[in-house]
């Protein structure tokens, strides 16, 4: 008799130990699905996207009964979660995109179809990831490019330096409809990630030489067609960048002229497009110190370089046959015994004298040099972009970057690109009017603030930069107000935003296919 209990005892517990493995197992492997629906016109019911009605006839109609009897219609950004309605998917989120095709809206300067697509997905794998899934499909929605920026955009955090993580989701696209739509969209997604990790990191973690030493790891892949080029501070010297080294010599860490030349094109004679962004690593105002409050945020003051440097690594890993060369002046603008002085005079590249009466002003002094050696490569287009003023936060808040330009066809190309991504652009005047306001130096050619007011800040310093551009078509890109997200874009999580990377890879996307 015992030695039946022990035979049955051990039975038992084996049976007990394969159940848990097996159960173990199963949450190990399972998966989710998010899928998309859209109102019906002039019903009250909903219309499935092609998956998600291909799902509903493999489930026998349970999806469309369930979405019948779950509550009220399922209005755009709404949602709701299944589960164990599918073997393969015990947790299925659906949600609501509005209208289907609802297209461009003049008012919003985007595609509304494309946005709603992104929110959505975004919603979903977000609603996943809470419930601890790592393997998620996702509905293409007819439009598998924006779904795919989407999810991957609304999945960033940068957790990497917490112990406590977020559940590490894969997410890959559920059929087969729009696969390579799909694998675009997730490398535009990616680029701008690359942007917001960079733009997130503590500024101990991201000096100047770790930014550079970065962007030269993403780009190792695509040697073949890139060049990199990370010039020293005596290299800086010899081209005569006076009025870069004024803002780094404050600073112990060395400052980087990080050089990157994409020859995607067939033509190697192809004019390059010119890529100029503002790296600066940490700023601290300088002398000029800033309010200490918020300025944790400064560790993503070189914002400018981010985007312009993550767009690059996009192009390549998307072999756009376009040329492009990416500049990014980088060094922190620090105080000490070293730095420079409200009052000090410097000289540019160009000759030009600057008597820097506020040293918070830094960004337009290392884009000055920098544009100034851009020149030498004749561009076809020139675009900066920098987080460089206060004044462009007031002006349009996080809705849109501000964009200076001295050419109506930039500003066309620009526009119709953030059009596409949805990262909306906002062109500002280039008036006169500001120019005499950095013109009359008491001791120099120019002066780096506005000499009679602090209105109109974010022009003047645009006009501020235009004395160091010779070039036909340039746009600068102000991108002080989008630097950060809070909740103003539903697909991206609160912190740094890596805006406009995908509007200056579809940008350039775009001067490849028109030539």
């Amino acid at each position: 008799m015992l030695l039946l209990r022990r035979v049955v005892h051990t039975a038992v517990r084996k049976n007990l130990c394969r159940q848990f493995s097996a159960s173990q197992s199963y949450l190990q492997e399972r998966k989710g699905l998010v899928l998309g629906v859209f109102e019906a016109e002039g019903e009250e019911g909903l219309h499935l996207t092609e998956a998600a009605a291909h799902f509903n006839q493999s489930v026998s109609g349970k999806l469309s009964e369930l979405l019948q009897i779950s509550g009220p219609k399922l209005k755009k950004g709404k949602s709701r979660i299944f589960y164990g309605i599918h073997k393969d998917f015990p947790c299925v989120a659906v949600i609501g995109l509005g209208k289907n095709n609802a297209g461009v809206c003049r008012a919003e300067n985007w595609d509304t179809s494309k946005e709603s697509i992104r929110q959505g997905m975004a919603a979903g794998c977000q609603l996943l990831q809470e419930l601890e899934l790592n393997s998620v499909e996702v509905d293409g929605c007819g439009d598998a490019q924006s779904a795919a920026e989407g999810a991957m955009l609304g999945l960033f955090h940068f957790d990497q330096l917490k112990s406590k993580k977020k559940t590490k989701v894969t997410v890959q696209l559920h059929g087969s409809s729009g696969a390579d739509s799909w694998e675009k969209g997730a490398v535009y997604a990616e680029g701008q990630n690359l942007a917001r990790l960079l733009m997130e990191a503590p500024a101990n973690h991201i000096t100047p030489t770790a930014f550079a030493n970065i962007i030269e790891e993403k780009l190792a892949p695509h040697a073949q067609r890139v060049t990199i080029n990370k010039r020293s501070q005596d290299w800086m010297k010899e081209q005569q960048m006076g009025a870069f080294l004024s803002v780094s010599k404050g600073s112990e860490e060395p400052p980087v002229f990080l050089e990157l030349h994409y020859n995607g094109s067939p033509d190697s004679k192809q004019p390059p497009l010119l890529l100029v962004g503002k790296g600066i690593t940490f700023d601290s105002g300088g002398i000029s110190l800033k309010p200490s409050p918020s300025m944790d945020a400064m560790r993503a003051d070189m914002g400018g370089a981010a985007t312009v440097c993550a767009s690059i690594v996009t192009a390549a890993a998307l072999k756009l046959p376009v040329n492009i060369i990416g500049l990014a002046p980088l060094c922190e603008n620090m105080p000490s015994g070293k730095a420079t002085k409200p009052g000090d005079v410097v000289t540019a590249k160009n000759g030009k004298t600057i008597q820097v009466d506020n040293t918070d002003a830094e960004g337009r002094l290392v884009l000055a040099d920098a544009l100034c050696y851009g020149h030498n490569f004749n561009p076809r287009a020139i675009v900066n972009v920098a987080t460089l003023t206060g004044a462009m936060d007031v002006a349009l808040g996080s809705a849109a970057t501000g964009v200076f330009t001295n050419s109506d066809w930039l500003w066309e190309q620009l526009h119709k690109a953030s059009v596409v991504t949805g990262d909306r652009v906002w062109r500002m005047p280039l008036f006169q009017h500001y120019t005499k306001q950095v013109t009359d130096s008491q001791l120099a050619d120019l002066n780096n603030i506005g000499k009679y007011s602090r209105s109109g800040g974010a022009c003047t310093a645009a006009a501020f930069l235009r004395e160091f551009v010779t070039a036909p078509h340039w746009a600068h890109l102000d991108i002080a107000g989008v630097m950060s997200n809070k909740d103003e874009i539903p697909y991206l999580r609160k912190g740094m935003s890596g805006r406009p990377t995908r509007t200056l890879v579809e940008f350039a996307a775009r001067l490849a296919h028109d030539g």
